[in-house]
């Protein structure tokens, strides 16, 4: 996706809107090009916006005072993320940081509480959201705590096919093993070696900078 357009198009909680509330959101919704490495939102800052990736790779991300740093997940290219925040009304409690050159939607407060109050479809669909994310991060404590770094390389990528978090993500995805292992928790040497095990597992093909899913439910059940 290059455009906001095609990101509401492709997002599940747009198939109940007329052309006018879809014309309405885009007209009111900031996209911003971001460079490697900048944040996306700060821990501590005021929530003002529900956010989406139009293109790109960023990790939510929170680093201690004495500097330790530990990544809760990766969010991809189509999803849309902040919603527990906004509905809090409280400050954000982890930082978004760009993994790659990323296009980014901004949706002010405004526009996602009048969703809110007027399409009982966005509120089904953040239900749905928020159950998706919760179970999510339950799993990656139990990759984290029971499995081994394959298992857990297996599971990250997996978890970037999700149909709800990111319903028009390709089977194709540009990930570097730098990246991987950013969002699996591994380094990179011992990603090499998983993507390898995956790959002869015959789950994976993996490229330069490039890995192709072959057999998405064997990476969700590989121990």
């Amino acid at each position: 996706m290059e455009t906001l357009r095609e990101l509401l198009r492709a997002s599940l909680w747009t198939k109940s809107l007329s052309p006018a509330q879809l014309a309405r959101i885009e007209s009111e919704t900031l996209v911003r090009d971001l460079p490697v490495g900048v944040p996306v939102c700060r821990k501590g800052e005021p929530v003002e916006h529900w956010i989406g990736l139009i293109d790109g790779l960023v990790k939510m991300t929170s680093v201690t005072p004495e500097g330790k740093t530990t990544t809760f997940t990766g969010l991809t290219s189509g999803g849309w993320f902040g919603e527990g925040s906004l509905l809090r009304d409280k400050e954000r409690r982890y930082d978004v940081v760009t993994l790659r050159e990323s296009r980014v939607a901004y949706m002010p407060r405004a526009t996602f509480d009048w969703l809110l109050d007027n399409d009982i479809q966005f509120n089904r669909f953040l239900l749905m959201q928020l159950n998706e994310r919760l179970s999510q991060f339950i799993a990656m404590v139990e990759y984290e705590r029971l499995l081994e770094p394959d298992a857990r390389v297996a599971r990250s990528l997996a978890g970037l096919f999700n149909p709800v978090l990111y319903p028009d993500q390709q089977r194709d995805v540009q990930l570097s093993q730098e990246e991987i292992g950013y969002l699996s928790g591994v380094s990179r040497q011992r990603v090499n070696q998983a993507l390898k095990v995956l790959e002869n597992a015959g789950l994976v093909k993996v490229q330069y900078g490039r890995v192709h899913v072959i057999d998405l439910e064997g990476l969700r059940s590989f121990t």
